[in-house]
């Protein structure tokens, strides 16, 4: 009997990471995701899939990033009625992630109707609440080096992916000792609070990310991030942060306190103005077997590593709003990482037009959002229904990604006791994508294809 791999998300764009294989008499789906972005990306999400829900044995998540889970609710209302296997980690963070997702798609909804600028009557949510909550009652947690049965004799390895909390890279074995990896997304080497990514000794057909495959990040980002605080302070102006809730924003903490305890930042109020980063705060702060040796350790001696010395939290919409009488300098930190909804908008929509905000992009920005629009450098931005102009410094860090980048994701090949019989490059847009092919074929020789989207290949 073939297997087969089916590449449904994430092939040629880096939203909506979602791959169904098919071996053995099973169907094993590989992440979830929902599409981001450009706007013939976003409509996909509410099509049908080009396969039977209710015919899926499983679902395997890599880890917890909305691209790779967002669309667990709507599975699960088309039908799925089975397990969605991940780590204990991730299953914590879908618990702040998906109910929030709803939120997001509920409120746009509400707000698209009360403004009338949906061509929809009535504009409705792509999925609600309830459908999140009974995505994560199907939750099924499963740990690192582990082997699980996920789906008849289909067998599932989770090992570290150093990416964010919980994420991983995933080993399915089918048969015959015959072996498909999914990297997920791979993280990056001797940075704060993770794990370094763990190596997979096998492969025999390896689906490998290539965010950032066609560059290396930059080094002395502590020194971008102290420039940058350091530039706005002296304009008196607000640091704005649209940043992702899981990882980014935790990093950045971790950052501005290790650059006021060395005193080359001032001590400045920091408002974390987004409750599920609260939350998701708080997990990363529980789950200590993930974090790295310093992490680790100031934790153990009673240090809170992610708090600066003027931190608050915002929980509520009247906190939130509070925060526009607020004169600089001063840091706001707010989802989302690439200004696609949530309360960032509200404070880009009040900040953008004066000369002395920053924005400060810390993260991979889609081609379509409104992160992406700033970074190459538009004039006005379109959101909340009307035209914002953008007078506002705008700055982008590229070392502070959670994404390895070309060199990285090359060392991690390095593991591998044998060449797979062939790489698939996913989660990548194309110039990325070709790039990281010609560098892995220079350094390894390996057979690479450069995924297409809605392209099978035989895997057995």
């Amino acid at each position: 009997m073939s297997a087969t791999v089916q590449f449904l998300g994430a092939a040629g764009t880096v939203t909506g990471s979602m791959h169904l294989v098919s071996a053995n008499g099973r169907q094993v789906l590989l992440d979830c995701g929902l599409f981001q972005g450009l706007k013939d990306l976003r409509l996909r999400n509410w099509r049908e899939p080009p396969f039977d829900p209710k015919a899926i044995d499983a679902v395997v998540i890599s880890h917890a990033h909305i691209d790779h889970t967002g669309s667990l609710p709507l599975l699960v209302r088309r039908g799925y009625r089975g397990p969605i296997y991940c780590t204990p980690a991730t299953a914590d963070l879908l618990g702040v992630l998906l109910p929030d997702s709803a939120h997001l798609q509920e409120e746009e909804a509400d707000r698209a109707n009360r403004y009338g600028y949906s061509k929809h009557t009535p504009a409705l949510p792509l999925y609600t609440g309830e459908d999140a909550q009974r995505a994560l009652g199907q939750l099924a947690r499963a740990g690192y080096d582990r082997p699980f049965a996920a789906a008849g004799d289909l067998m599932v390895t989770y090992r570290i992916a150093g990416h964010i909390l919980g994420a991983a890279t995933v080993d399915l074995g089918f048969g015959a000792d015959r072996h498909l990896v999914f990297s997920g997304d791979l993280g990056r080497y001797d940075r704060p609070i993770l794990p370094d990514p763990e190596p997979v000794p096998v492969a025999d057909v390896l689906l490998l990310e290539s965010t950032y495959g066609d560059r290396r990040h930059p080094t002395g980002t502590a020194d971008e991030l102290a420039r940058v605080v350091t530039e706005t302070v002296a304009r008196g102006g607000a640091l704005l942060v649209p940043a992702f809730v899981v990882d980014r924003t935790q990093e950045l903490l971790w950052m501005l306190k290790r650059l006021e305890e060395d005193k080359r930042i001032p001590v400045l109020p920091v408002y974390v103005d987004s409750p599920s980063a609260t939350e998701v705060t708080e997990i990363y702060r529980r789950h200590v077997e993930e974090e790295d040796g310093e992490m680790r350790r100031r934790v153990q001696d009673g240090q809170d590593p992610l708090r600066t010395r003027r931190i608050e939290f915002c929980r509520t919409m009247e906190e939130s709003k509070r925060l526009n009488d607020l004169q600089g300098p001063v840091i706001i930190i707010s989802a989302s990482g690439m200004a696609t909804g949530g309360r960032i908008l509200h404070h880009l929509q009040h900040r953008l037009p004066d000369p002395r905000t920053t924005v400060l992009l810390v993260g991979f920005q889609a081609v379509g959002t409104r992160g992406r629009a700033l970074q190459d450098g538009a004039k006005t931005i379109k959101m909340l229904g009307e035209q914002v102009p953008v007078r506002a410094h705008v700055e982008m860090i590229h070392g502070l990604s959670a994404h390895a980048d070309q060199e990285e994701l090359l060392r991690w090949l390095g593991g591998f006791t044998r060449p797979p019989r062939t790489t698939y490059l996913v989660h990548g847009e194309p110039e990325a994508a070709r790039a990281l092919e010609q560098a892995i074929t220079a350094r390894y020789g390996w057979t690479v294809r450069v995924a297409q989207d809605g392209q099978r290949v035989d895997i057995g």
